[in-house]
């Protein structure tokens, strides 16, 4: 199963405007129905659990029904995501709540949600057991939840004037590390079908997730705007805590004053940043992302896994630290 076969046959039926609604966020197709050839998205996640397959011993086609509901959910999420943030661009397009409003991007999401459960359906079409895929839907169960909470957290620190570094790193585990998390899980559980070797990959993911989000939040405020698709001022207006902006908080008290002003202009944006590169926000965020780097490599060591998959794994791992985009 692909996930473009597996979409058009869960949406046959639908219209021509709402088939393209559906498609748009995962890049297929541009607002207008005609085909996408521009890249979105990097499909980190189906690909993680996919090699997560072949690295513990299985055939990663097996998986394919896993890794298109991954990639599914976090879409999901993501149109979800810009709604809640009011963010006016994914990936260098508007986002789908900016071109059909945000009554239509809830009911796209809502879709996506339910067409990744779907994809899980057909876990047993290629060969996997009842019994793992009962397990699959519990770990797909659990990792929604997180995904709730996490951006539960999320939402709520931005009125929260101060965050610790442990109230930060729970939101994240459930706003972006649980679902990689999940990925190196299902994946390795559908490869060896021992749910213990799945938790030791579970751990790789965790812990590749962390250092994944953290990599966000600084290309947050330092990436390159025509490579993220996303505005640097983004998160410093809506007032996000991520970790280098939550490090100069604690760090300059003229920060928390920055922050605590109800009218951020582009100047004071300007000179928040200049004030994180001072007090050594973007260093103590590098910092944090090499060592869970470190953490998922060797989780990934104590797995025992060998071969190509595992060698494909270290090297993605590697790639995706200190990425630009």
């Amino acid at each position: 199963m692909t996930m473009r076969s597996g979409l058009d046959r869960w949406t046959d039926g639908f219209s021509e405007q709402l088939n393209t609604m559906l498609r748009f966020p995962l890049g297929w197709v541009n607002a207008d129905g005609s085909p996408n050839h521009i890249p979105t998205g990097k499909r980190i996640r189906p690909i993680l659990l996919l090699l997560c397959t072949q690295a513990s011993g299985g055939d990663w086609k097996q998986a394919l029904p896993a890794a298109a509901a991954v990639e599914l959910l976090h879409n999901f999420s993501l149109v979800h995501d810009d709604i809640q943030d009011d963010s006016p661009t994914r990936h260098g397009r508007d986002t789908v709540w900016r071109i059909w409003g945000k009554p239509n991007a809830i009911n796209i999401g809502d879709g996506l949600f339910a067409i990744s459960y779907a994809a899980l359906s057909e876990l047993p079409q290629q060969g996997v057991s009842h019994e793992i895929v009962h397990q699959v839907m519990n770990i797909f169960n659990r990792t929604n939840l997180e995904l709730i909470r996490g951006q539960y957290l999320d939402m709520a620190f931005e009125r929260q004037e101060l965050v610790s570094l442990e109230e930060y790193v729970s939101m994240i585990r459930g706003k972006s590390a649980a679902l990689i998390a999940a990925c190196a899980q299902i994946g390795a559980l559908i490869g060896s079908g021992d749910s213990v070797c799945a938790a030791q990959y579970a751990e790789f993911g965790l812990n590749l997730g962390l250092a994944f989000q953290i990599r966000d939040d600084i290309l947050g405020v330092w990436g390159d705007p025509s490579v993220t698709g996303k505005s640097t001022a983004t998160d410093i207006l809506a007032r996000k805590k991520s970790l280098p902006i939550l490090h100069g908080l604690h760090a300059d008290a003229r920060l928390l004053s920055f922050y605590r002003n109800s009218d951020m202009s582009a100047a004071l944006v300007a000179e928040v940043i200049t004030l994180l590169e001072q007090c050594g926000s973007l260093d103590y965020a590098k910092q944090q992302e090499t060592e869970y780097y470190e953490k998922a490599i060797n989780a990934l060591h104590k797995t025992g896994s060998s071969g190509e998959g595992a060698s494909i794994l270290r090297n993605l791992a590697r790639q995706l630290l200190g990425r630009s985009h």
